[in-house]
């Protein structure tokens, strides 16, 4: 399990990252929560009913993934647990009309942000000589194309790569490395674009051609996060674990399947009637 361990948790202010402190809070973990928005991140660790700390942090800056560590092991004398949640879109442009700084501030945040709490993580365990396990939240973006995300789609991709590649480092030194790949999940991530198709005005709407017919919520993927870094996973590793209501599952060249194509009428009609 995690009582008694520390845990921290990145891009914690709000959403996954927010249900995740919780979470692992509520199972005895010390969380240190990590998030840009200092005063969010305070707000959560207030909220915590555990031990808790907050830190402000570019998790795209090695200088400052240095610091919460380095909080982390101030406060609670030593760190266990990752969970690398931090993450931004992007801008919704096509490829055409994508800038390079827009491009290069998203690979900097999605990608080199968890390379730096990865590497943090195995040189902290190395002093500790401890195991330790990660947990990384990459999307379902990480599995499928799309062109409306080009910089956040290429980044999602590259995170499975460092995944695959901390697992198979960190197996023999007994530390698991393992992500979650939410799909439709309402949260402030898209809010920056919650008027663009494809952003959060429509999600609702898209949800309800998901397998289970809805969006999820930031506690059910946190619920696996949760999972993922306890010892009931011991023997789960370098896994990315879909938490989408069966989106990845959809076939999209067949009429039954396919975002907007899928015909509900004969689901909806068997569906009468039951809870």
């Amino acid at each position: 399990m995690t009582e008694g361990r520390v845990a921290v948790v990145t891009g914690a202010a709000g959403g996954i990252g927010a249900a995740s402190a919780h979470r692992l809070s509520r199972a005895g973990a010390r969380v240190v929560v990590v998030d840009i928005d200092g005063d969010g991140a305070r707000e959560v660790a207030a909220a915590l009913p555990g031990p808790a700390v907050a830190v402000a942090a570019d998790v795209a800056r090695e200088e400052d993934v240095e610091n919460y560590v380095r909080v982390a092991v101030d406060t609670f004398g030593r760190l266990d647990l990752h969970h690398l949640n931090a993450g931004v879109t992007g801008p919704f442009e096509d490829l055409t009309d994508l800038s390079v700084a827009d491009f290069d501030r998203v690979l900097g945040v999605n990608v080199r942000g968890p390379f730096l709490g990865v590497r943090a993580a195995f040189r902290r365990y190395r002093e500790q000589e401890s195991r330790g396990a990660i947990v990384i939240t990459a999307s379902i973006a990480s599995l499928r194309g799309s062109h409306d995300l080009l910089a956040y789609q290429t980044s999602k991709h590259g995170v499975l790569g460092l995944v695959h590649g901390a697992a198979m480092y960190g197996g023999p030194l007994g530390v698991r490395v393992n992500a979650v790949a939410p799909g439709l999940v309402p949260t402030g991530l898209f809010d920056a674009a919650k008027d663009a198709s494809g952003g959060g005005n429509d999600m609702v709407r898209r949800g309800t051609t998901v397998p289970l017919r809805r969006t999820g919520t930031p506690d059910e993927v946190a619920s696996v996060v949760a999972f993922l870094l306890s010892d009931d996973a011991a023997y789960v590793h370098g896994e990315v674990v879909s938490v989408d209501g069966g989106s990845a599952i959809v076939s999209t060249v067949r009429p039954s399947g396919g975002a907007g194509a899928w015909d509900t009428t004969s689901v909806d009609e068997r569906s009468k009637g039951k809870s």
